[in-house]
C-alpha cells in the first residue's frame, strides 16, 4: 500500500505566525483570507491535511492547495491572484481601508453610512462601494433591534420551557397560551386599487378605526391546533372564560402543561383560585421579555401577516369573523411548529451576545 506523496515541511518565521494570527482576529479581513490563514496555522502545528479538513469543515483539496501556496510563496501565496480581463484599479489595501472606516467610524453629517458617502470618503465611486459592502455583508442602512431578559430566573425558565418542547411528558397535552390583544379594525378612507401587471397593490395611507378586539389563543404543541377566542375586553375575567374553553376541549383524563408569561391577568387571585380548584393544569413561565419562547407568538404572526395586515375591516364585527374564518382554515389542515435549539444552545448564544456588547462598550 503506497503511503502517498510526502508533505513539505510547513515552519512558520515569528513575523508570518503574527500576520497570519492578525488575519484570523481582525473583523476587517475577508473571511476567505482569514480562512487561508487558518488553514496555514493548523498546517504549522504539525496536524494533517485530513484533520485540518475536518476542524475547518473544508475540502481536502483546499487544504492541500493553500498548504501548498504558502510554502511556495509564503504569505503573498494567501493572496488572490490576478484575474484574466481588466486589471483591478482597486487595491486589497483600498478595500481594507473601505471596510476598516465602515465598521469603525461615522459620518461627521450622519449616524450611518451611505454609498454616497463613503464614495466621497474613500475617494471612490458608488458602484465600487456597493460591490466592496456587497462581497463582506456590510449593510449600513440596516439596524435591528434587541431586548435582553433581565429575569433572575432566565435559565431556570428557559430550561423547563424547552425541556418541556423537546421532550413533552406523556399522557398531557401541552399549549402555548397568550392573548393578541387591541387587535384595530382598521377601514381605508379610499377603495383599494387592486394589483395589476407591473403595478403592486395600492391603498392610502390614513385610515378610520372601528374600535378593538383581544385573540386568546392556545397552540397545541403536538397538533399545531389553536384553541381561541375572542373577547372586547383584555382582564381576568375574560382569561378565566378562556381556561374554562380549554378545559372543556381537552379530555379530562390528560394533564395540561401551559406556557404563557408573566401577565398580571395571568396572576391576578381569581386565576390563582381557578388554578388551585383545578390540578391538572400545570403553569410555566417565560422569562421577562422572553415572548420568543412563546411558539404561539409565531403562530400570532401568520395571523398578523396573512390576514390582519393588509386586510380592511369595516368594524370590529367584520374584524372578527375575518380571524374566525382563519382560525377555522388552520385548523382544517395545522402543523405544529417544530423547536430545535436546546437549553444549552440558547444559554450560550446569549452569553456570546453579551459578551459582544460588553467589548463594544469598552
Amino acid at each position: 500500500m503506497s503511503a502517498g506523496r510526502p508533505l513539505r515541511q510547513l515552519v512558520l518565521t515569528v513575523e508570518e505566525n503574527n500576520r497570519l494570527v492578525e488575519w484570523t482576529r481582525r473583523r476587517t479581513t475577508a473571511q476567505a483570507l482569514a480562512l487561508r490563514a487558518r488553514i496555514v496555522l493548523a498546517c504549522a502545528q504539525g496536524e494533517t491535511n485530513t484533520e485540518v479538513s475536518k476542524r475547518l469543515r473544508v475540502t481536502l483539496r483546499t487544504v492541500g492547495k493553500w498548504r501548498q501556496r504558502f510554502v511556495d510563496r509564503r504569505l503573498d501565496g494567501l493572496l488572490d491572484g490576478p484575474r484574466p480581463g481588466q486589471p483591478r484599479k482597486i487595491t486589497d489595501a483600498k478595500v481594507e481601508e473601505v471596510i476598516a472606516m465602515t465598521l469603525e467610524r461615522r459620518p461627521r453629517e450622519a449616524t450611518h453610512w451611505s454609498t454616497r458617502l463613503m464614495a466621497k470618503a474613500a475617494g471612490l465611486n458608488q458602484s465600487a462601494i456597493f460591490r466592496i459592502w456587497q462581497a463582506i455583508g456590510l449593510q449600513p442602512h440596516r439596524a435591528e433591534t434587541f431586548k435582553l431578559s433581565t429575569d433572575p430566573l432566565f435559565i431556570d425558565k428557559v430550561r423547563d420551557i424547552v425541556g418541556l418542547y423537546l421532550s413533552p411528558p406523556t399522557h398531557a397535552v401541552v399549549l402555548c397560551v397568550d392573548e393578541k390583544s387591541q387587535i384595530q379594525a382598521l377601514d381605508r378612507t379610499q377603495p383599494l386599487l387592486p394589483m395589476s401587471f407591473g403595478i403592486a397593490e395600492r391603498r392610502s395611507h390614513d385610515y378610520v378605526r372601528h374600535g378593538t378586539t383581544t385573540l386568546f389563543a392556545a397552540l397545541n404543541l403536538a397538533t399545531g391546533k389553536v384553541i381561541g377566542e375572542l373577547h372586547r375586553r383584555h382582564r381576568s375575567g375574560e382569561f378565566l372564560k378562556f381556561l374554562r374553553t380549554i378545559d372543556q376541549s381537552v379530555p379530562q383524563a390528560l394533564d395540561i402543561h401551559l406556557v404563557m408569561d408573566n401577565y398580571g391577568t395571568h396572576k391576578s387571585p381569581t386565576v390563582k383560585a381557578w388554578f388551585a380548584r383545578h390540578p391538572r393544569f400545570h403553569l410555566h413561565f417565560t422569562p421577562t421579555s422572553g415572548s420568543w419562547l412563546n411558539l404561539v407568538e409565531r403562530w400570532f404572526g401568520l395571523l398578523s401577516e396573512r390576514q390582519i395586515k393588509r386586510g380592511s375591516h369595516r368594524s370590529t364585527v367584520e374584524l372578527e369573523k375575518a380571524i374566525r374564518d382563519y382560525l377555522a382554515i388552520h385548523n382544517e389542515n395545522p402543523k405544529p411548529f417544530v423547536w430545535h435549539k436546546t437549553a444549552d444552545e440558547i444559554i450560550a448564544s446569549v452569553g456570546r451576545f453579551c459578551a459582544r456588547i460588553n467589548e463594544s462598550v469598552h
